[in-house]
């Protein structure tokens, strides 16, 4: 008996032993992902997380963020406001706390905003949710990183000017913007009827109910108005709609500028050659198969039969470069943040919240990780969550996407007038007070 007692001891501490080694239990950093493989938006929610899981596969692969593994784990929204904050309050908590929450959607990054303030967890929105988040010293937690709406707009503006010969040259012409009518199609009616008055062009709001299958009275005023340009604000169902209703009605289609949401092969591949000439706006992002992040995603993962997209050809797409470039950004958020609080160590939200007001993501650094051809420098601060202004423009040619311009950058002044303006409105009905450059220091 005596000798069993002595056994059982000696496995109890082997046990403890091999729990305290183990990484799974000390060295995991939890990323929780509200993704959407389902539903009517299923299409462009797809290459997205495939292209999320693919590049933490990736750094796991390597040996993690200086050697902590990430844990990540996908929560279905169905692109669905409830679904999504469902899923942000059953695992905001779980394994030690959600590292930050990447809504994919701007309806639950409206409805979560709140909460993530409370619950100190960071919110990560790549050219999506709401724009006046670039204020940091109002909107602490939410991080819209690489550019936001009023960029692409305004940047869809800047491009339209330079076709006609100059800005000033938009003077009496009519822009129509045919938008979800959503707070995502809704964000940039601001800057657009800002930069209206600017330019001395007419600007006609055209309304889509979601989802944005039936447009027909759309086009038919269309066809009826003539406007000279259209910015397109589609999303899902609603881009590839409309690109075969300006078809049937004759409307060139290299005069229509989609927003990023409406850019990816999903809203092009089935109308094909109908779409050929169609515009997008890039937001940081644009399909690349030459980089050498998807030569290495290729080798390391899909090679070994580890990706997760079931179709290797969307590696490269335009939403799964997305995904990529947000799976990058938390991930170069969390080895900031190791910089300061511990190198080989998991971070807690708030520590994740100074990692991502610190990035710094230089051009060698770019180059470092792969990412030359597809992404500018980035450097964000605790006022500044958004970090660059930049975007360009990428035209269907009836088979692919194909950057069409040089890198612009978005009118900053005006940007920040529009999202100042909104954020101080949102602190005056939230009473919130802004903080100061001084309390970010200390």
């Amino acid at each position: 008996m005596k000798r069993l007692n002595t056994l059982f001891a000696a496995a109890l501490v082997a046990a403890g032993a091999s729990l305290a080694a183990s990484p799974a239990l000390a060295q995991e950093q939890y990323i929780p992902l509200l993704t959407y493989r389902t539903g009517p938006y299923a299409p462009s929610g797809i290459p997205a997380a495939d292209g999320l899981m693919d590049y933490y596969k990736l750094v796991n692969a390597r040996g993690g963020i200086n050697g902590v593994k990430l844990l990540t784990e996908e929560c279905e929204t169905g692109y669905d406001t409830a679904r999504s904050v469902e899923c942000y309050e059953r695992m905001k908590t779980k394994n030690g706390g959600a590292t930050l929450i990447q809504p994919w959607s701007t309806g639950a990054t409206f409805a979560i905003t709140e909460k993530a303030d409370t619950d100190k967890v960071p919110l990560l929105i790549l050219g999506y949710g709401r724009g006046d988040s670039a204020n940091g010293s109002i909107f602490k937690w939410v991080f819209p990183v690489g550019g936001n709406y009023q960029v692409g707009d305004d940047v869809i503006i800047q491009a339209m000017g330079k076709r006609e010969g100059g800005l000033d040259k938009l003077k009496g012409k009519k822009i129509a913007v045919v938008y979800h009518d959503s707070p995502y199609g809704k964000e940039t009616l601001p800057l657009l009827r800002k930069r209206a008055q600017m330019h001395g062009f007419t600007l006609m709001e055209m309304p889509v109910t979601a989802p944005g299958l039936e447009q027909k009275a759309t086009w038919l005023q269309v066809r009826r108005d003539k406007p000279d340009f259209i910015i397109l604000r589609g999303y899902g169902v609603m881009t590839p709609t409309a690109l075969k209703e300006a078809q049937s009605v004759g409307y060139a289609r290299d005069k229509i500028y989609g927003s990023w949401w409406a850019g990816s092969e999903a809203d092009t591949r089935d109308v094909g050659e109908g779409a050929k000439g169609y515009n997008a706006v890039v937001l940081q992002s644009s399909a690349n198969r030459d980089a050498k992040i998807i030569k290495d995603v290729l080798a390391e993962l899909y090679d070994k039969g580890q990706g997760t997209a079931s179709n290797k050809g969307e590696v490269g797409d335009v939403l799964y470069v997305r995904g990529l470039l947000a799976a990058l950004f938390s991930t170069e958020g969390i080895r900031t943040a190791q910089e300061k609080f511990g190198k080989g160590k998991p971070i807690t939200g708030e520590q994740m919240r100074w990692g991502l007001e610190n990035l710094n993501i230089t051009q060698a650094r770019i180059d470092e990780l792969g990412f030359g051809g597809i992404l500018q420098p980035i450097k964000t601060t605790c006022m500044d969550h958004l970090g660059s202004y930049a975007a360009r423009i990428s035209t269907w040619d009836g088979k692919q996407w194909k950057v069409s311009s040089d890198w612009m950058q978005g009118d900053k002044a005006l940007i920040d007038a529009i999202d100042n303006e909104s954020a101080a409105k949102y602190a005056a009905e939230h009473k919130i007070t802004p903080r100061t450059e001084a309390d970010c220091k200390s």
